[in-house]
């Protein structure tokens, strides 16, 4: 952990994404916190950087959120 004031909300918001994810068998494998978002230590919680993936895996993170 760093000693940004978020680091926890942003660690356990991209845990919880992750799992959120895996339960849809859906994995972004860049799927990672935005290190640059770090440099201010005093503003808002990191970002979470959804990085790049395949055409099947955006298929199915559009299915996953599609309404049923």
């Amino acid at each position: 952990m760093s000693s940004h004031p978020h680091d926890r909300e942003a660690t356990e918001t991209l845990a919880r994404l992750r799992s959120a994810l895996a339960g849809h068998g859906i994995t972004l494998p860049s799927l990672d916190l935005h290190l640059p978002s770090y440099a201010s230590s005093h503003g808002p919680a990191p970002l979470i950087s959804p990085g790049n993936c395949n055409t099947a895996t955006a298929r199915a993170l559009a299915d996953a959120l599609s309404p049923r």
